[in-house]
């Protein structure tokens, strides 16, 4: 599990942008999915139990709307003693990773429990991935304007990037890699599409977003 230093903080953004209609829909959608989804959800958590014991659940906090904190919850996908403070990406073939870990993460599994952060309104359906701690320090050159719009289950980045650990530099330092190439990319997607969003083209990348995690994204239309 990763730590990451609480004091280093992202810039506070006012003017967050979640209305009313788009709220609704995201409660909607998640009570919808988490009742679809808690049997799958009930299999997975004694699935962990049996393969490690507890807790079968990951706590971490995430940079939320606004740059404020909020913890976010995922089915755990590493060892429960592993180095807490190993690295804060997760590679192909990380060695922290359990049997059922390596399931969760190719699929996108161990993200169901978010759903319980959307119903919190600590996130919504769609909205910017939300960063760990450990990249607060990205927020800046303009890229803080992310931090206006609520984190979110799926989006653009979340589609594009369905397989980021692939682009990950198999030597070398993934923590600068990320910060210095992949964020300002995915940041830069986001700038492009939150500002002029609504509530079709969201329905749209939920679409999306479930044809991803099963493989079956149209990359022509990804492209346009």
């Amino acid at each position: 599990m990763n730590a990451f230093d609480l004091s280093i903080h992202p810039p506070v953004v006012s003017g967050v942008s979640h209305g009313f209609s788009r709220r609704a829909m995201d409660v909607v959608a998640a009570s919808l999915a988490a009742i679809v989804f808690a049997p799958l959800m009930l299999l997975i958590a004694f699935a962990l139990f049996l393969e490690g014991g507890r807790p079968v659940l990951f706590r971490q906090p995430r940079i939320g709307a606004g740059g404020r904190m909020f913890h976010i919850y995922k089915f755990r996908k590493f060892e429960v003693l592993c180095d807490p403070q190993g690295p804060a990406l997760t590679s192909i073939g990380d060695r922290r990773l359990t049997k059922i870990g390596r399931i969760l993460a190719s699929t996108k599994l161990d993200e169901l429990p978010q759903l319980w952060n959307v119903l919190r309104g600590d996130m919504a359906i769609v909205g910017p991935r939300p960063e760990s701690l450990a990249f607060a320090d990205c927020f800046h050159g303009g890229f803080e304007a992310v931090l206006r719009y609520k984190p979110g289950l799926v989006g653009p980045t979340q589609v594009l990037f369905r397989h980021e650990a692939s682009l990950y530099p198999v030597s070398g330092d993934l923590s600068s890699f990320y910060r210095e190439a992949l964020f300002p990319i995915k940041a830069k997607f986001d700038l492009s599409y939150y500002p002029r969003r609504t509530i079709a083209s969201d329905v749209v990348w939920m679409i999306l977003g479930f044809l991803a995690v099963i493989g079956w994204v149209p990359v022509g239309l990804l492209r346009r």
